[in-house]
């Protein structure tokens, strides 16, 4: 028993040590505040690093946590400026700046934010609408966070953010909203499908036009060479004929064989031949010009007409369609204008009408001329006394 007591002395003894040890030296970590109280007094505020205590006189009140925090409060009911009550969340990033006044100026800050945020929000959304709740955001930010952070200063509390994370409007308002929503859309889609529909028409027509001018522009020009091809042909056959030297007798015999072709035919009954069919075919050899009779009344003589000539389709100088179809437009367009002068009825004169002419009435009868106003009278000199004729000269 004598060697069992000592121990226990000595055990309690290294008990109180380590218990003195514990409380004398406090390592404080980085972004971390501890505040320390001496016999129920302030004493310091111990930041990062090793310090030692004044055991059991010194002790330790509150441990700070100096990073940047957030909290997220629950929904609050909110009524706005036309009385419809929205659920508001709400997230507030703060951060302890001073840990004295975060400890001894407010029992407990996380509350104390949380009741000023909702007062605050309740005052904010108060003075707004629905509409401008919903698109205000940053602006009511703004003023919640302007309002906390004076409020959180003596707190030694900084607000460095306030966010709204959802705004429930009541669920009718929110199915009226869809609706709206919904109808914007479906006009916004009519009025890009009809703006659609419009352009492909309006393509669609300028495409006929250019098409129609452009196969009006072809037609013309497909007629003018036909006519100017006719044309060559035309001078073509004329000289070969001229240049052939055809004598009365072909000729009366082309004539004989075209003659069944006139009468072909199933209304011609009757088919007569002229009795005079030499004069006929004579005269007929006097209009093409080729023939004059001889002083002795033999064969007829044609005229030379002098050296052939070269291919007609190389002498003759095609005429520019283009140039042609403008002619034409331009005659065209001047015909226009005439028939229009000539269709306006004060354009019109009638013509005087002669006497004893034999001239149709007009359906309506001629308006009446202008009357003149009177000429201004003019002093008429008296008549001069007759004059004798002069004797006549023997």
């Amino acid at each position: 028993m004598d060697g069992i007591g000592p121990l226990i002395v000595i055990l309690l003894l290294a008990l109180f040590a380590i218990i003195v040890l514990v409380r004398t030296v406090r390592i404080v970590p980085q972004q971390t505040a501890l505040i320390i109280e001496r016999l129920g007094r302030y004493s310091r505020t111990l930041e990062g690093g090793i310090h030692f205590l004044v055991p059991f006189v010194d002790i330790v009140r509150a441990n700070i946590d100096q990073r940047e925090q957030v909290v997220s409060f629950p929904p609050q009911p909110v009524i706005t400026s036309d009385n419809l009550v929205v659920s508001i969340d709400t997230v507030i990033y703060y951060q302890v700046i001073d840990p004295k006044s975060a400890v001894y100026e407010i029992a407990n800050f996380i509350a104390g934010i949380e009741q000023l945020t909702v007062t605050t929000l309740r005052n904010v959304i108060g003075s707004l609408d629905l509409e401008q709740t919903l698109t205000s955001r940053d602006q009511i930010n703004g003023q919640l966070r302007g309002v906390l952070d004076e409020a959180t200063g003596k707190w030694g509390i900084r607000v460095n953010r306030v966010e709204l994370k959802a705004i429930d409007p009541p669920a009718s308002v929110q199915e009226s909203m869809e609706k709206q929503m919904k109808a914007e859309r479906d006009r916004r889609a009519a009025i890009l499908n009809a703006e659609g529909i419009k352009a492909s028409q309006i393509l669609t027509a300028e495409g006929e036009k250019q098409s129609q001018i452009l196969r009006a522009e072809g037609s013309a020009q497909a007629r003018i060479l036909e006519a100017q091809g006719q044309a060559r042909a035309i001078q073509q056959v004329f000289d070969a004929i001229h240049r052939g030297k055809p004598t009365q007798k072909l000729l009366a015999y082309q004539y004989l064989q075209v003659l069944p072709q006139i009468a072909r035919g199933d209304s011609n009954k009757m088919w007569i031949i002229p009795s005079e069919l030499t004069d006929a075919l004579r005269g007929i050899g006097g209009a093409l010009g080729a023939t004059k009779p001889s002083g002795d009344g033999g064969d007829d003589e044609w005229v030379d007409p002098g050296e052939m000539l070269g291919n007609a389709f190389e002498e003759t100088t095609l005429e520019d369609p283009k140039e042609a179809l403008e002619r034409a437009r331009g005659q065209a367009a001047q015909s226009s204008k005439e028939a229009e002068e000539h269709a306006q009825p004060a354009s019109r004169v009638q013509p005087p009408i002669t006497p004893g002419a034999d001239a149709v009435p007009p359906r309506q009868a001629p308006a009446a001329p202008p009357v003149a106003p009177p000429a201004p009278t003019e002093p008429v000199a008296p008549p001069a006394p007759p004059t004798e004729p002069p004797p006549a000269q023997p």
